[in-house]
């Protein structure tokens, strides 16, 4: 599962104050667990969304801290296969020939808010040599 920890300190205001020690830049806060939960899912997905945007290191592992925050699905394919292109060290235009796309249908495969198809996506991982593994678990 492709996720990121966080820590939930009280804050002065009855609520949490929430950081995530492996993305430094994110902070927010929640009235309870749940409610901080919510929040640090949103600020994390949006500093990996910057980040992938501006081409940066995202660290894969987790870290440690009082609550996981799990990624949405589409999030954690998206940053699995930045972190795959990466490895591959390989430029997204490269990806693009591979796939016999044109760039901006590659660059949608990194946007997190864009809704991209699955098979698209599992043909970026075929073009990479990497495959796709699917598991599914019971709800905590």
């Amino acid at each position: 599962m492709v996720g990121y920890w966080i820590t939930l300190e009280p804050d002065d205001n009855d609520t949490l104050l929430v950081r995530c020690p492996q993305l430094p830049i994110v902070v927010t806060y929640g009235e309870d667990e749940e409610a901080a939960s919510r929040h640090a899912l949103d600020a994390i997905e949006t500093a990996l969304a910057s980040m992938i945007a501006d081409g940066e290191d995202i660290p894969r592992e987790a870290g440690k801290g009082d609550l996981f925050v799990p990624l949405s699905l589409q999030a954690a394919l998206k940053l699995s296969l930045y972190w795959a292109i990466r490895d591959a060290g390989i430029s997204r235009a490269e990806l693009a020939r591979r796939l016999g796309w044109n760039r901006e249908s590659v660059d949608r495969l990194f946007r997190l808010a864009h809704g991209s198809r699955i098979a698209q996506i599992e043909a970026a991982f075929a073009a990479l040599g990497r495959t796709l593994d699917v598991r599914i678990g019971k709800a905590a």
